[in-house]
């Protein structure tokens, strides 16, 4: 969801073209997958554009070629200072866990959290 949120909101603002934004998971055990069916409900509730997925764990190439790596919550950003160290470069989307609406079917709260974070993100990286 945040991927798409990001490129919307970017895209809105003109700056569409400024950022690469990819999404990747810490680990493999979704891979191949594509958007969870209520994540997807929920986009196009708010209109935001997605394209079919393929969920992947973060490689690292990636880790080395972007700039900025967003975790959602505490735990994901403690498996990626776990693999890839305490860079600079992995800071969390809020100053606190995005709601997880794997646990609480409330893609709403979490699509809210989600939009919140990038709106800050896209108005730091503006």
């Amino acid at each position: 969801m945040a991927e798409a949120v990001f490129r919307k909101l970017a895209d809105d603002r003109g700056l569409g073209s400024r950022f690469n934004v990819s999404s990747s998971g810490v680990s493999s055990e979704e891979s191949g997958n594509d958007i969870y069916p209520p994540a997807k409900a929920e986009l196009r509730r708010r209109g935001i554009p997605f394209s079919r997925r393929s969920a992947k764990r973060i490689s690292d190439r990636e880790f080395e070629d972007y700039d900025l790596i967003i975790a959602l919550d505490r735990s994901n950003l403690a498996a990626l200072r776990r693999r890839f160290g305490d860079s600079p470069k992995i800071r969390m989307l809020l100053d606190r866990d995005v709601d997880d609406p794997w646990y609480t079917d409330d893609f709403a709260t979490a699509y809210d959290d989600i939009s919140k974070g990038c709106e800050k993100l896209l108005d730091s990286l503006a």
